[in-house]
């Protein structure tokens, strides 16, 4: 399966598959070209479902995001041989509900929040690239959930700047 290592004797099948199922977003992150952008895409639709539970239901649904997210990224390393794999992109989902998290429900702001989160996940300024190790689950993710403040904060300036 798509170059996948021999699950060893700690995951079942089953357990395999849904651990790369959930790590790769569903499989999105096997998609050629750049797939953490491909997933942080992926992740809109999810982000505009959530927009409309309320503060309470989207924190709720970040967290869960969150745990589900390191638990998933350290095994889905082993299992595709690699450390922080490329197609391992449920971070970028991550990533990407931290930067939209309040921002108004409007294409136009998910955009330019996709945009700054990919660029400040891609060129990793500090404090980001400090935390990009990526030796652990916690390792993967904890890298894009900073780019995802970082461009939060971004965001919030601009809405401010720009009376969004």
């Amino acid at each position: 399966m798509l170059g996948i290592k021999k699950a060893s004797g700690d995951h079942s099948l089953f357990g395999t598959r849904l651990i790369l199922a959930l790590a790769t977003w569903g499989g999105v992150g096997y998609l050629p070209g750049a797939p953490g952008t491909w997933g942080t895409a992926a992740a809109l639709p999810l982000w505009w479902l959530l927009a409309h539970v309320g503060p309470l239901g989207y924190a709720l649904a970040f967290a869960v995001t969150l745990v589900v997210s390191v638990a998933v990224a350290g095994p889905a390393q082993t299992l595709l041989g690699r450390v922080d794999h490329s197609a391992i992109v449920i971070d970028e989902v991550a990533g990407l509900l931290v930067t939209l998290a309040g921002a108004p429900m409007s294409w136009t702001w998910a955009l330019v929040g996709f945009l700054v989160f990919r660029a400040l996940d891609i060129f990793k300024p500090p404090p980001i690239r400090w935390l990009s190790r990526g030796e652990g689950g916690l390792d993967v993710v904890l890298d894009d959930v900073a780019a995802g403040v970082m461009a939060r904060l971004v965001l919030e300036i601009l809405m401010v700047g720009g009376g969004g």
